[in-house]
């Protein structure tokens, strides 16, 4: 087992390199074997559910240790990157809705360009300094960590909700041999609050802090391959094809404290924020690819998008 590096630098020179680089939060997390025991009942007891669903990525067993990602890892620096922008859908039923998070160009790569930047400069105080990043393209429980390092709380919806900026932030991670002092972890400040469970309209929310997959909108837009949706969810859609946004939109922490982001690659595509639901019903794959350019809703393939769309149509059209 190899020793924790010591770097010449202070854990406030780290963060202000993180801030410099355009990140809004940043905080530290130790590894710990409490921290991984900690991890991995949460994660068995949420998979022992069928919580996952189809997304059978969750059961890596990777993501029960974080030292399947970097035997050497002693801390993991989380930061976060307000995405929200103020641009409001349409209220009309013949619009489709669009989460946020994929409004813009690709958080992926705008997040990725920016760790990269990061762990460079991290690798380059030391060269005992080993660093690697993520951005929700690995094995890594990236909500979990980011509670630890103080950047926010997993909120009963399943998302992490910060202070300053709410819940519209994408989380990115660094895993370094580097031995860091922590931050404390964030607490929880949901209260007694219950309206992302009474909005969802699909039940997605089990209970308070638990999301089963199989009956939430966002997964069945994103991630379900099949041919048609589920008749239960399909007839709950409210008019959203790329994601949902519902449990988010109603969260007292949003409404409150939501600010406009600063990067500029998060603003919205135009068409994106009230296309039609009879023209994504009928978009062709050549339109597709040209409204979709470096965008992460290009996950939801072409007939995906039409299926949601058509989906919605069925809806609400009137009974006989």
């Amino acid at each position: 087992m190899s020793l924790p590096v010591k770097i010449p630098i202070s854990i406030s020179h780290l963060k202000e390199k993180a801030y410099s680089l355009g990140f809004d939060l940043c905080g530290v997390a130790a590894v710990d074997a409490d921290t991984d025991s900690a991890v991995q009942q949460r994660l068995k007891a949420w998979l022992a559910l069928g919580y996952q669903a189809d997304m059978a990525w969750m059961e890596n067993s990777k993501r029960f240790d974080i030292r399947a990602s970097m035997p050497e890892v002693q801390s993991v620096i989380c930061v976060a990157l307000n995405y929200y922008t103020p641009h409001q859908r349409p209220n009309e039923p013949e619009f489709a809705k669009i989460s946020r998070y994929g409004w813009g160009r690709d958080y992926h790569k705008v997040m990725h360009k920016k760790l990269k930047a990061f762990t460079n400069w991290l690798s380059e105080q030391g060269e005992e300094v080993k660093a690697r990043y993520y951005a929700d393209t690995g094995p890594v429980q990236d909500k979990v960590w980011a509670e630890r390092a103080g950047i926010g709380w997993i909120a009963k919806n399943g998302n992490v909700i910060t202070r300053k900026y709410g819940s519209w932030v994408f989380l990115g991670e660094v895993l370094t041999n580097v031995e860091l002092p922590p931050d404390a972890p964030h607490t929880e400040h949901c209260g007694s609050c219950t309206r992302c469970l009474d909005a969802c309209p699909t039940g997605a929310i089990a209970k308070p802090f638990v999301v089963d997959a199989n009956r939430c909108i966002a997964y069945h837009t994103i991630e379900n391959r099949a041919e048609d949706l589920p008749e239960f969810i399909a007839a709950r859609l409210e008019g959203w094809v790329a994601g949902c946004d519902i449990c988010q939109d109603v969260c007292p922490w949003n409404q409150r404290f939501a600010h406009t982001t600063d990067v500029a690659e998060f603003q919205p595509y135009p068409w994106n924020i009230a296309p039609t639901l009879t023209e994504l019903a009928n978009i062709s794959d050549d339109e597709w690819n040209r409204r979709f350019p470096a965008s992460a809703l290009r996950r939801i393939k072409p007939d995906m998008l039409r299926r949601n769309a058509q989906a919605n149509l069925e809806a609400t059209k009137p009974s006989s």
